[in-house]
C-alpha cells in the first residue's frame, strides 16, 4: 500500500509558507541571487523596478518562510540564504517523486501483464 506523507499542522503550515514565497518569480530571483552568497537589501533590490519598501516585503515573506535569514550590522541588513525551508520542500518534493514513481512503475507492470494476456 502507498505511503502518504501526513505533515503535523505546523510542518503543513511551514510548508505551505516557503511554496507560497516561492511562488513570486521576484522572491525566486532573489534565491537565486543568494544562491552565489550574502547580500545586502540594496544590493538585492537593484534589479527590480520597484519601491524599496515593497520589495523590503517580499525578502520579509522570504524569511517567514525560512528560506533566508537576516542581519543587521550599522544601517546595513545582509540576507543569506537558509536551508531549512528549502529543505522542507525537497523532502515534500522527494517523497511526492517516490510516490509517482511507485505508481507509474505499477501502471507499467499492468500494462506489460495486459499485453502478455493479450
Amino acid at each position: 500500500m502507498a505511503t502518504i506523507l501526513r505533515c503535523v499542522p505546523k510542518e503543513q503550515e511551514r510548508l505551505d509558507q516557503v511554496f507560497q514565497a516561492l511562488a513570486d518569480p521576484t522572491r525566486r530571483k532573489v534565491i537565486e541571487r543568494l544562491v552565489s552568497g550574502p547580500a545586502a537589501t540594496s544590493e538585492l533590490a537593484e534589479p527590480f523596478d520597484m519601491a524599496l519598501p515593497s520589495f523590503t516585503q517580499h525578502l520579509a515573506v522570504l524569511e517567514r518562510a525560512g528560506l533566508v535569514t537576516s542581519a543587521k550590522q550599522g544601517r546595513v541588513r545582509t540576507y543569506r540564504l537558509s536551508r531549512a525551508g528549502l529543505e522542507a520542500a525537497d523532502g515534500w518534493l522527494a517523497e511526492q517523486r517516490r510516490l509517482w514513481e511507485r505508481r507509474l512503475d505499477q501502471f507499467d507492470h499492468f500494462v506489460t501483464t495486459l499485453k502478455e494476456q493479450g
